[in-house]
């Protein structure tokens, strides 16, 4: 049997732990298990449990403080509890530097007189512009966060905002470009399928089951799209229909994979003139598309394209700066 000053084998969540043959240095070693303490029980286990509040050993029915009525009841947790306490508290000793002491500023956003930083209004950090805003403006919405630069970021450079007018000015020649097909053409160029969230997944949710395309693209890869030919310079057979692309595919080959589905003639590897060329317009990007752009990276499930030809190629980045 242990004595009282046995330490007991192994840590526990509960007042008992169970007992083996390694730890059990005095017990000879011819003889297996041990005897329940209790009285009137005796029973032997060959995997006894070791009371820690009155060190003694119990079978597994009264492993429990309330099982064998511990003469100790309560100990095991004292002393737990004690030892909780006793351990150092996070942060005990350590200094603290000046960006752990909140500094009293006004809010970051132009015109609020809000003081933050103060016990009574703390004050929202915002890691996008790098400045500190009161609880009303602390949404990047309300304090123009798309319009800030962050604080300790370099500013952009003169290519960068030459990229930016150029992007600018190919957004703004794309909607010209749209309002000059839609008046030269008998008729008239579709519009964007619906915008609410709802009313997109609904589209493309029944898009999806009727949509036709390789049966070789993956499922996951798929991109489903409204097609259309536009009538005035295209004398389509099947003027619309609804497909799937992969979206590794580059615009080219979709082009080639509608005009072959839509029955439209595709002279675009025989000719050199724009005016016999077929083009890809995206409606809700509202531009043309480049024959090597990827159609995963430019359209969405649910976008509508239509085949044009003879509205010539999308500008170059490098004539808009």
């Amino acid at each position: 049997m242990a004595s009282s000053s046995t330490t007991p084998p192994n840590s526990s969540d509960t007042s008992y732990v169970k007992m083996n043959r390694e730890s059990d240095n005095d017990a000879d070693a011819t003889l297996i298990g041990k005897h329940c303490q209790l009285e009137y029980c005796n029973q032997l286990d060959f995997l006894p449990f070791f009371c820690q509040s009155c060190k003694k050993t119990f079978c597994l029915d009264h492993r429990t403080e309330d099982a064998h009525k511990c003469t100790n009841a309560g100990a095991w947790a004292e002393r737990r509890r004690q030892a909780q306490l006793a351990r150092p508290a996070a942060g005990e000793g350590r200094r603290l530097s000046d960006r752990d002491l909140a500094t009293p500023k006004p809010c970051a956003d132009d015109g609020c007189k809000t003081t933050v930083g103060t016990a009574l209004v703390p004050g929202v950090h915002c890691a996008t512009c790098n400045r500190d805003y009161c609880l009303r403006h602390r949404l990047r919405e309300e304090h123009g966060c798309a319009s800030k630069i962050p604080i300790g970021a370099r500013p952009p450079s003169a290519a960068v905002e030459q990229t930016r007018s150029a992007l600018a000015k190919l957004r703004a020649w794309g909607t010209a470009k749209r309002e000059q097909i839609a008046q030269t053409t008998t008729r008239t160029l579709p519009k964007a399928k619906p915008t609410s969230a709802g009313a997109r997944l609904a589209a493309v949710n029944a898009l999806k089951k009727s949509a036709r395309g390789d049966a070789k693209v993956p499922p996951e890869k798929r991109v489903y799209l409204y097609v259309e030919a536009e009538a005035e310079t295209a004398a389509a057979k099947f003027p619309r229909g609804e497909f799937f692309y992969s979206r590794d595919w580059v615009v080219g080959r979709l082009l080639d994979a509608a005009a072959r589905s839509l029955q439209v003639e595709n002279v675009n590897n025989q000719s050199a003139d724009e005016r016999d060329k077929l083009r890809v317009f995206h409606v809700e990007g509202g531009r043309l598309l480049e024959y090597g752009e990827k159609v995963g990276a430019a359209l969405v499930s649910g976008n509508t394209v239509v085949l044009l030809r003879g509205v010539g190629p999308p500008p170059d980045l490098i004539d808009l700066k």
